[in-house]
């Protein structure tokens, strides 16, 4: 069986989808569609919508959808979990299975979603560097304004059933180890960084981090801007509104990319990340101890309330 070969996208509760949308677009996506229940973006490449909001009387954090190669793959997974394959409503049809992990967030399995057509954007900058000049000649002038962003990166979901979440996730949905960050006795695991299993194929460092934790819920969703510069106007972008920024600019030490975390008006965690690593089936996990400075290899102080979660509803 095939397992699951991207993340395409997070998806979220909230009771304004024009408050949620305005922030949206200034963090640098685009709508795909809005009805009056429910706003679905996008980015600039070729998924038809990498955030959904659904509307609701309280915000939550709900869930992240996967892709999966062949039709077959969906229905293995169904059929390990004694789930349905429906069709999808939402843009780009398709088929998908609805799952609901061992902590009870939801996972969305899609297969045969149409694309869409990419968005027009400039080319990701050129840099020189203290051996070569390859851009010789050519001047660098972005253009000031939001982050364009392309695609969705990965997710950290959190929650108290960790070693079940991790199984469900490696068995069910074929994803692999990429790191994993242990107590400082070494005797359990904290956060595990999954991969989605690609052979030779090289995929991001990961898709979905799972992290110990006796709240469930959402800690962020991350989505790749066009290049460094890129991630640094969204920044400056950002900065001029009221919108709440979390921490950055930095670079993550496991994963490698380049971060910048804000706040939605509903208290949601989002990332601006490029420049991340990506691996494939030779890579070989590494192990780490948790430490005050693990997160990054450099960056401004965290802010206190970057652990805060988007803790998701117990009742659902």
């Amino acid at each position: 069986m095939g397992g699951v070969t991207a993340i395409s996208y997070a998806r979220y509760e909230a009771p304004d989808l024009e408050v949620m949308e305005k922030f949206l677009v200034a963090f640098g996506l685009v709508r795909c569609l809005r009805t009056p229940t429910a706003l679905y973006m996008r980015g600039t490449g070729a998924r038809q919508y990498i955030h959904v909001t659904e509307l609701a009387e309280q915000p939550r954090a709900v869930g992240l959808g996967f892709q999966v190669a062949e039709l077959a793959d969906l229905e293995a997974i169904a059929a390990q979990v004694d789930a349905s394959v429906e069709h999808s409503t939402e843009p780009g049809g398709g088929a998908r299975v609805v799952l609901r992990d061992p902590n009870g967030m939801r996972v969305d399995i899609h297969h045969g979603q149409q694309d869409a057509s990419e968005l027009p954007v400039r080319a990701p900058l050129v840099l020189n560097n203290s051996r070569s000049a390859p851009r010789s000649g050519v001047l660098q002038r972005p253009a000031k304004g939001p982050s364009h962003v392309a695609r969705m990166e990965h997710a950290v979901f959190t929650g108290p059933n960790f070693d079940q979440a991790l199984r469900f996730y490696q068995d069910v949905l074929g994803m692999r180890i990429s790191d994993r960050i242990h107590s400082g006795d070494g005797s359990e695991n904290l956060v595990v960084f999954l991969h989605c299993g690609l052979g030779q194929q090289f995929t991001d460092h990961h898709s979905l981090a799972l992290m110990r934790s006796p709240t469930v819920g959402m800690d962020h969703a991350a989505f790749v801007t066009l290049d460094w510069d890129d991630l640094m106007l969204g920044h400056e972008h950002l900065k001029q509104t009221d919108y709440r920024h979390e921490w950055g600019v930095g670079r993550h030490i496991l994963g490698s990319e380049v971060f910048d975390y804000w706040r939605d008006p509903f208290g949601n965690k989002v990332e601006h990340c490029t420049d991340g690593d990506m691996v494939n089936e030779d890579h070989e996990p590494g192990v780490a101890a948790i430490t005050d400075d693990i997160l990054a290899i450099w960056s401004p102080p965290m802010a206190d309330t970057f652990g805060e979660i988007s803790e998701r509803s117990r009742s659902c």
